[in-house]
């Protein structure tokens, strides 16, 4: 039987300009991740990580403290099926002045508690991305949320195709993990949007394959952060 482990990247930066970069907890949590699989012996036949600057970052930090390749060398293969939804252009087809650089950020410094005002917003605007019926060519959307679950499902197929009974690692987001969890446990749009709501920073979930059958093994797990005994180093955002 196979193994497929997802990774969420480490935390990203928020309310900078560059959100696609990882913060200083999210390169503590990357290597707190490596370490942890170091000490617990895990191995890896493939790498595979998405295109965007968190998911390299998270990969290189982790993989500098976990060392699987000093048993036998690893690929590492970069797959852009594992890149998450654009964000700004879901939450710019509710809010357009939202889409030019910078407007985010400077939204959310004006506001009381920044992250509890983009949680909301995130929220109705995913709402509003999975209703349909907005995307589509010539919709509001560059990428509709079904072609977001297909990128992601070919994504997996590939990834099984590449190691068959192997251990495969995949660094990359919350929204390609909620939408394996959603093909195998057959979840609604409401149900995967819940779930991606609450998946942590470096938290691994783990799929299992075999006979032609995909199944889940645990979700969204985050022992390599408890055993660090650093509170500060579990986030969602």
């Amino acid at each position: 039987m196979g193994r497929i482990r997802l990774v969420r990247h480490g935390q990203a930066s928020f309310l900078a300009e560059d959100y696609d970069r990882l913060s200083e907890t999210g390169m503590r949590q990357s290597v707190a991740l490596g370490a942890w699989l170091r000490r617990t012996g895990q191995d890896a036949d493939l790498v595979l990580r998405g295109s965007l600057r968190r998911h390299r970052e998270t990969a290189e930090a982790c993989l500098a403290a976990w060392k699987p390749e000093e048993g036998r060398p690893v690929e590492t293969v970069e797959d852009a099926a594992f890149d998450e939804f654009d964000h700004l252009d879901v939450l710019g087809a509710l809010r357009p002045e939202l889409r030019a650089p910078g407007a985010l950020a400077a939204f959310l410094r004006g506001q009381d508690d920044p992250r509890r005002a983009f949680q909301a917003l995130f929220v109705r605007s995913l709402e509003r991305w999975t209703a349909g019926g907005h995307g589509g060519h010539g919709g509001d959307y560059r990428e509709s949320w079904t072609a977001f679950r297909e990128r992601c499902a070919a994504g997996l197929r590939r990834a099984i195709e590449r190691a068959p009974s192997g251990s495969v690692w995949v660094f990359t987001s919350g929204g390609p993990v909620a939408v394996a969890c959603q093909q195998v446990l057959g979840l609604s749009d409401r149900g995967t949007l819940d779930l991606n709501a609450v998946i942590a920073n470096t938290g691994v979930t783990t799929l299992l394959h075999g006979r032609g059958r995909l199944s889940l093994g645990s979700f969204n797990a985050t022992g390599h952060l408890e055993a660090a005994c650093d509170a500060g180093l579990l986030t969602l955002r």
